[in-house]
């Protein structure tokens, strides 16, 4: 189940599960990992049928759409299709909200899951976090 936060547990959850992705497992910085977007930034929040968090990101308005970021699946719930879920979630409420394009910045591992959601590269290859990513977009 997925859902857009709307309290301080529910945020406290989805900062544990990017903590847990990106500082524990890749070694992203945390001050680096929470932002000075998180205030303006929509959190979403997924739950295993044991209402124990296993997946979150966040959007938030950018140019002419939104941008997807910080999307994080707990290591023992990917491959599963959690992922997909939770990006379907995000398009659908993003859409609600009246945004019809979205733009990403994927890690390179990754870009094959967002080309098979409908993502589409554009640019160069950059470093970010020392992590290779691609930006990408889709028009909703």
């Amino acid at each position: 189940m997925f859902k857009v936060v709307q309290n301080h547990t529910e945020l406290e959850q989805a900062f544990d599960i990017r903590r847990k992705v990106f500082v524990n497992e890749q070694g992203v910085p945390l001050e680096n990992e929470l932002d000075n977007y998180e205030e303006v930034a929509t959190h979403v929040i997924g739950y295993d049928t044991n209402n124990t968090p296993i997946a979150a990101a966040r959007f938030r308005p950018f140019n002419d759409g939104v941008k997807v970021e910080r999307v994080a699946v707990m290591k023992e719930h990917r491959k599963t299709g959690i992922g997909k879920d939770l990006m379907q979630f995000i398009e659908q409420t993003a859409q609600n909200l009246g945004y019809d394009k979205l733009i990403l910045n994927a890690q390179i591992q990754a870009q094959r899951f967002y080309d098979n959601l409908g993502y589409s590269p554009i640019g160069e290859i950059f470093m970010e976090e020392n992590i290779k990513h691609i930006k990408m977009t889709k028009s909703l």
